[in-house]
């Protein structure tokens, strides 16, 4: 098995019935704010990995995952071109929505973020680093 990961990955927006979004600020690079994110691992499916990318990321286990059905296809930004083999420059992302009754606790996974905040939708669209991460926030809103 090849060591780079390849260009496929999930989206997952976290967000409560009270409209209160889960924002995770990313290790690297500083200051990039965005939902729950991650690489399919091989032979995985995009719904295996949403579930399995929110637990690692963020310890939460309960809530209803729905499978958006919505893929789009982004130019990979330097910062993050070293988990892919060379000459891999587009990724295909898959988009999740991960509905909480309420807050809940989030256990970071500190190799990946520095913080965590919850955000109302206009706080969160104006925060958050990447369009696609926008777009489905901007759908989810109430």
């Amino acid at each position: 098995m090849d060591e780079f990961r390849r260009p496929e990955s999930v989206l997952i927006v976290i967000y409560t019935a009270g409209g209160d979004f889960l924002l995770l600020e990313r290790c690297r690079p500083p200051g990039f704010w965005q939902s729950v994110t991650g690489s399919l691992e091989w032979g995985e499916m995009a719904d295996d990995a949403a579930r399995r990318e929110v637990i690692e990321e963020t310890g939460i286990t309960q809530g209803l995952l729905r499978n958006m059905q919505w893929t789009q296809v982004y130019e990979i930004l330097p910062a993050f071109g070293k988990k892919y083999a060379p000459g891999i420059t587009r990724n295909v992302e898959h988009a999740f929505a991960l509905k909480l009754l309420n807050r809940v606790p989030v256990t970071l996974s500190d190799r990946e973020h520095v913080q965590f905040r919850w955000a109302k939708a206009a706080e969160a669209l104006a925060t958050v680093s990447s369009s696609t991460n926008r777009t489905i926030i901007e759908q989810l809103r109430h």
